[in-house]
């Protein structure tokens, strides 16, 4: 991590204690994720931490909840593509410096964890639309909290790709990417080779993956306290698609405002 980016300040302008806190909380999350996975990394953002912060709230509505989802997305698809740029010198008008050179589109792929996996990847395809996708439909029993692999479609020459995304909004027990993760080993990917992106991690998923995948790159947008007994992520935001998608959960109140 580079600590200096948190000691810059433009000229004229100063920073809130708010801000201040705020920068150092998420540095201290995103060392302390980096100890439990090395290949882990939490997104250092305050405009992150405001849009998670819509996200989460109980009270948000479906319509501010898909908006400040997406803009949350895109971040994540912007920062996953960056982390496969190549490094490059350019020309300016006015002189030289260093750069980065988004990655071809063409060399990706990106597989989503159905369904709530499709919002990330319809962002990422959006940057990178000549890249190849697939989906993989995992559920969780809600019991045992193990996961079922229920259907894969993966694109035909996966294994050569430079790079696979693998998107999803939660990490949580970590079952469901680690099945995830052995359905793309099986196809021939290799572990090196998988960048998986989310929104929200914790300990227990982190150390799953550590364990299950040691290989497998993660950028998280959070890492949460950790699971509660019926095995969610807190604080969390509740079910991610349900939300999204207004499935359920506003009507029974569980999430929302007047059932909206």
């Amino acid at each position: 991590l580079d600590h200096s980016v948190w000691r810059f300040q433009p000229p004229g302008v100063t920073s809130s204690p708010q801000h201040s806190a705020s920068s150092v909380f998420l540095l201290r999350w995103a060392m302390a994720a980096a100890a439990i996975n090395p290949m882990a990394e939490v997104l250092s953002s305050l405009a992150v931490k405001a849009l998670l912060t819509t996200v989460r709230a109980k009270s948000t509505p479906q319509t501010e909840y898909v908006a400040a989802a997406d803009r949350l997305m895109n971040i994540l698809a912007e920062e996953g593509l960056a982390r496969l740029a190549t490094p490059i010198k350019i020309t300016t008008p006015c002189g030289t410096c260093d750069g980065l050179q988004a990655p071809d589109g063409g060399d990706l792929s990106a597989i989503d964890i159905m369904r709530s996996g499709g919002i990330l990847l319809e962002a990422v395809r959006k940057l990178a639309p000549s890249l190849k996708t697939g989906k993989i439909l995992i559920q969780r029993d809600e019991e045992t909290a193990e996961p079922k692999l229920y259907y894969s479609k993966l694109p035909d020459a996966i294994a050569a790709s430079r790079t696979v995304i693998l998107c999803d909004p939660m990490l949580a027990t970590g079952g469901s990417a680690l099945t995830a993760v052995r359905v793309l080993k099986e196809a021939g990917v290799k572990e090196e080779n998988i960048l998986f992106v989310n929104v929200v991690s914790c300990p227990e998923g982190l150390k799953a993956m550590a364990e299950g995948a040691p290989a497998v790159r993660i950028l998280t947008a959070a890492m949460d306290e950790g699971l509660n007994e019926r095995k969610f992520i807190v604080p969390g935001l509740g079910d991610f698609g349900d939300r999204y998608y207004g499935n359920a959960g506003y009507a029974e109140g569980l999430w929302g405002a007047g059932g909206r």
